[in-house]
């Protein structure tokens, strides 16, 4: 399973359908753009170090950006930002499922609605 931002930023709300699916997962993943999102939207040193403490105690799986995986994305920028705002983060998010044949944990499901490949796990806040 790969976990998307907005899943995290539930749980650090700590939102009890957020974490009750947090917890009930075996293991995840986040791809690196999401630990970068999150990092970016922390208001100080103390939410870095907790987010930082999550990652280490629920074992997260950080999946790094590849050549397969840049390009692909670029491929889904090119093709649908102007028709449809496709963002450089979700089509990356995306995309790492899709090369990891892992479903992606999201509430977000109009993000990703044009990547056709990719299985989704939807969240319900």
């Amino acid at each position: 399973m790969l976990v998307d931002t907005d899943v995290l930023i539930w749980y650090s709300r700590a939102n009890p359908k957020a974490i009750n699916f947090i917890h009930q997962l075996d293991g995840f993943s986040i791809s690196v753009v999401t630990y970068m999102e999150i990092m970016q939207g922390t208001r100080n040193q103390h939410e870095a170090v907790a987010f930082n403490r999550l990652v280490s105690q629920l074992s997260i799986k950080i999946i790094q950006i590849d050549e397969l995986i840049s390009s692909k994305a670029m491929f889904f920028v090119e093709k649908y930002a102007l028709s449809y705002n496709m963002q450089l983060a979700d089509a990356l998010i995306g995309v790492t499922a899709i090369n990891r044949q892992l479903k992606l944990a999201t509430a977000n499901t109009k993000h990703y609605q044009y990547l056709q490949e990719v299985k989704i796990e939807k969240f319900e806040v």
